[in-house]
């Protein structure tokens, strides 16, 4: 009778396997969490441009540039927000306040009309910060009840809505109206500053914060991270970017209008959510925002592109979309933490 011989080390090789295989899906899944929004957004428009002639032409691209880039700029501030583990409601009422005040400061000159809604926007973003940071209210009341303080405060300089400021600076009308190389000079100005963000969520002691304080705030905490500062900081730059959005699309209509930025924050989150951050804090990318906003523009470009479809369908499939997108965050969620 030949005798067994077991082999010691095959349960070692056995779970070695195991931890490979598990890292490789964590790597794969991870990847895909923060390269599938710009995966879909190449899919997306190869399909378009295949199926739609027009939307071949430079001059839909440039179209296609420019009416994102008010979304662009407050999904920028949004994913600060957000990967702190917060939730800012207030951009779309900080987006058309911003329109009005810019357009009313236009009457004395192109810097007054950029400042004068970073300053008040940015001031509603600082009482947001201190509210949610240094009294422990929950970031969807505060930044709820700004929505409609901001909205309300709108109105009061607008005369109930009734008055509509028209811009007064021809060198402000001609930043929104005017272009470079073909492309109009608000979207330079928003890849300079998605440029900046970048460096300062991947490359800052701030952007380093930010993280972590998504993560766990009694781990930054404990690191050594001044976790109520930084918060305040992430709303206050929401306010400023809701704002500067606010006044490139003043300078572009010509006016402050006062019926604009409804449901716009849920615009700038569905963004950002498409783009890979995580609703629960922590991790995210300005990459993923900017192929998540360019995604929505050309998924509601090719809707144009089709001809005259509702506007209840066209939220209907972004809806769908966003829904999509949620559902795979999740999975994917889970499925890391089972790795």
């Amino acid at each position: 009778m030949t005798p067994i011989v077991s082999d010691p080390e095959a349960p070692a090789a056995a779970v070695a396997a195991d931890v490979r295989r598990a890292e490789r899906t964590d790597r794969v899944v991870g990847l895909v969490q923060r390269q599938g929004a710009p995966a879909v957004l190449i899919a997306v428009v190869l399909v378009a441009a295949a199926s739609f002639p027009n939307f071949r032409s430079f001059d839909n691209a440039a179209t296609v540039l420019v009416a994102a880039a008010p979304l662009a700029l407050i999904a920028l501030g949004m994913t600060f927000v957000i990967i702190t583990g917060g939730i800012d409601l207030s951009v779309g009422s900080l987006y058309v306040l911003g329109g009005v005040v810019s357009a009313y400061a236009s009457q004395w000159g192109l810097l007054p009309a950029f400042l004068a809604p970073l300053i008040v926007c940015g001031l509603v973003g600082v009482l947001n910060g201190i509210l949610i940071a240094y009294t422990g209210m929950a970031p969807f009341i505060v930044t709820l009840a700004a929505l409609l303080g901001a909205r309300g405060l709108m109105r009061a300089i607008s005369d109930e809505g009734s008055t509509t400021y028209l811009v007064r600076s021809d060198a402000f009308r001609r930043f929104g109206t005017g272009s470079f190389l073909g492309i109009g000079y608000p979207v330079w100005l928003v890849v300079a500053v998605f440029a900046v963000g970048m460096i300062l969520l991947a490359r800052t002691r701030f952007g380093h914060a930010v993280h972590a304080v998504g993560g766990s705030e009694d781990a930054a905490a404990l690191m050594g991270i001044a976790v109520r500062r930084t918060k305040v900081r992430v709303y206050v730059l929401s306010g400023l970017l809701a704002g500067l959005a606010g006044a490139i699309n003043a300078a572009k209509l010509g006016s402050g209008v006062t019926v604009l930025g409804i449901g716009l924050e849920l615009d700038a989150i569905a963004a950002v959510v498409i783009g890979g951050t995580l609703l629960t804090g922590g991790a995210g990318t300005i990459t993923g925002t900017i192929a998540g906003v360019l995604l929505l523009g050309v998924i509601q470009n090719m809707i144009n592109q089709v001809g005259n479809v509702p506007s209840s369908y066209q939220q209907l499939i972004s809806g769908a979309f966003l829904a999509v997108v949620v559902v795979a965050q999740t999975y994917l969620a889970r499925l890391r933490r089972v790795t």
